[in-house]
This record gives C-alpha cells, structure tokens and sequence, in this order.
C-alpha cells in the first residue's frame, strides 16, 4: 500500500511539474491596470464559468473563474491548472495540497526535493519532512510533520484520510510547511485548503472561548 500510494503522488507531481513553470514578472499590465486585459479576461472567465469542464465549485462563477485566471496570468500558468490545483474554503482560495511539491519543485530555487521519514511507523513518531538542495548546493530542510502532531493539532481527527491514507497526508502538510517557511512568494501569499481550514476552526473555537467567558461573567455577576 505504502509503495503504491508513494508511486501515485510521484506520478502526479511529474504530471503537475509539466504545467507548472511560474514566470512572475514585474510591473506587468493585469487586469487590475488594464482595461482591456480585463474586459479580455472578464469574456474568457465568463465562458470558462458556462463549461462542464471546470471544477464544480467554480461553474456559473464568473468573480471566481476571473480570480483564478488573474492567479494563473501572474504565475504563467493555464488558468485549469489553477483551477483544478486549488479548492475555495469558506470563501478563501486555497491551494490542495497535492500542488504544493509541485509548485516548489517547479519554481526554480532547487535542483532536487525529496520527503524525508522520521520516526516509526504506526506510531506517533511516524512522519516526514520535506528536504531540498538548493542551486548552492545548500540544504534546506523543511518542518518535520508526525502524526503524533497531527493528533496534537486536531487534524487527525477531523479528516478521515487521516486514518486511510496517514503517508499521503504526511507529505501534504510537509510539503505545505515547506512551501511557507521556505518559498512563501510560490504560493502567491495563499494558504492550502487545510490551514484555511485549521484558521476556520480556530476561529470557530476562539469564538466559542469568547462566549464561555461572557456566560461566565454573567453568571458571576448574578451571584453577586
């Protein structure tokens, strides 16, 4: 199982790695500057939006298939790829976690990647990290992800891939950490489809925090 699902996410990054090839350029025309690139891409992303093609979540949305073809136009890449390599949650584009690898592989900075393991499997030490050789010859090792932090976290228990398919999941949030804290500008600033998730929740249980503490309050000032 292991072999195979390691020989699936191999096959997908070099799939990915082909569409993949960022060209930002400088003070470029988008169509945030430019008229007439946006009435141009405004048409594009309206028919784009009108195929069945394109991932359910962006059909009949015109305002999202312009985002993503803003994203693809600055990063050189075809705005399917975008739209087929992210996800919007809660209203947030986000990036899936299977781009990740392949954005960082593809961005230039490094001559070779490869996820590392630590620890034992089946267990909480099991995990991985992602480990890059730079164009110096420097390398560069990325935050260590294990399931013992993943349990810690709460992102075990809330995604059943967690329990299905751990390895897979591993190399995803590694990779994910890696693209933050080492090559922040590949992802254009956007967060992966689980931190948007992570930040909802913690949202979520901030405000709960918030309320208890009101409730408390109350009741301590009836007691007076």
């Amino acid at each position: 199982m292991g072999k195979e699902l390691a020989t699936t996410l191999e096959q997908q990054n070099n799939e990915l790695n082909k569409l993949v090839e960022p060209t930002m350029q400088q003070n470029m025309a988008t169509m945030w500057n430019d008229v007439e690139v946006f009435n141009r891409s405004y048409k594009f992303a309206t028919i784009l939006a009108q195929t069945t093609i394109v991932p359910e979540q962006y059909k009949g949305k015109v305002g999202d298939c312009l985002v993503a073809i803003d994203i693809a136009n600055r990063m050189g890449l075809s705005p399917m790829v975008v739209m087929q390599n992210s996800q919007l949650v809660k209203g947030n584009f986000s990036w899936k976690g299977s781009a990740c690898k392949a954005m960082i592989d593809s961005c230039g900075r490094y001559k070779k990647t490869v996820y590392q393991e630590v620890g034992d499997r089946n267990t909480d030490s099991w995990g991985f990290y992602l480990e890059a050789t730079d164009n110096d010859d420097n390398i560069i090792k990325g935050v260590v992800v294990t399931i013992g932090m993943a349990k810690a976290e709460g992102w075990y228990q809330r995604n059943e891939k967690w329990k299905t398919m751990p390895e897979l999941m591993l190399k995803y949030r590694a990779s994910a950490f890696f693209m933050r804290t080492e090559c922040a500008s590949v992802s254009m600033g956007f967060l992966t489809s689980e931190e948007n998730e992570d930040i909802d929740i913690q949202k979520k249980n901030n405000l709960v925090e918030l309320l208890d503490e009101e409730i408390n309050e109350k009741d301590g000032s009836n007691n007076d």
